[in-house]
């Protein structure tokens, strides 16, 4: 039995929910590989609890599109039983997104000091590998840094001459501009300040984004559930 008067305009606006959904999965896989490739760059590929977060997130994104595939399904032929796995599955992946939410928060000061540790190890190997040599440079031309904590951290890598710091920690990057170099000349603060500075401004907005998937899904579970009852009576009706 179709669905009649006002819950044509919910069943409309769950399509729309729905789309919205299909955006907000992207958005979080989009999210979760950029951590992941960020922490890949600059954390060794031992299992810490940090590191696992970006997986989650892309687990839940890719969950949140199956699950607006379901929901679709569902709205399209008025289906019971699938209407209320997709009320149920939305209300789990909010569950799932607040754990993640919270292990973030909990898990900050963690991140940060392996970060810091694995940036010096990594450091190490800035003569030896090309591809980690790339890396670093990249970073600290990027957020304009020098070394973990400071410049004076890479006094400490061997092979690495005592007046020296790689090229790209200059101000205006030249070949050979880190030798022989003068404090004026190069970007003294560390990179993990740095990066974490650039993070504390951007965490407004993934707070914000998260804020939005949170409340799109609130909107979903509630239509869901008002379609899954109006379905429901119908059946009774009949």
């Amino acid at each position: 039995m179709a669905v009649e008067g006002g819950m044509k305009c919910v069943k409309f606006l769950l399509y729309v929910l729905l789309l919205a959904f299909c955006a907000c999965a992207v958005g979080l896989i989009a999210i979760g590989v950029t951590v992941q490739v960020v922490l890949n760059q600059t954390i060794t590929h031992e299992t810490k609890p940090g590191s696992l977060l970006p997986v989650v997130i892309i687990a839940v994104g890719a969950f949140l599109f199956l699950v607006a595939f379901v929901g679709c399904c569902g709205a399209c032929k008025e289906n019971y039983c699938l209407m209320t796995t997709f009320a149920i599955f939305l209300s789990l992946i909010m569950l799932v997104e607040v754990a993640v939410a919270i292990a973030g928060y909990v898990f900050r000061d963690k991140v940060k000091s392996e970060f810091n540790k694995n940036f010096r190890q990594q450091m190490q190997n800035y003569l030896k590998d090309n591809k980690t040599a790339l890396v670093l440079d990249g970073w600290q031309k990027e957020f304009k840094c020098c070394g973990a904590n400071n410049y004076t951290d890479w006094e400490n890598i061997t092979g690495m001459a005592k007046d020296r710091v790689p090229d790209s920690c200059c101000i205006n990057v030249t070949v050979g501009c880190g030798t022989d170099f003068k404090e004026t000349t190069i970007h003294t603060q560390g990179c993990v300040e740095n990066i974490g500075v650039w993070l504390r401004k951007n965490v407004l907005l993934v707070a914000a984004a998260a804020l939005g998937i949170a409340f799109v899904e609130v909107l979903g579970i509630i239509f869901s559930c008002c379609l899954v009852k109006s379905i429901r009576s119908g059946y009774e009706v009949m």
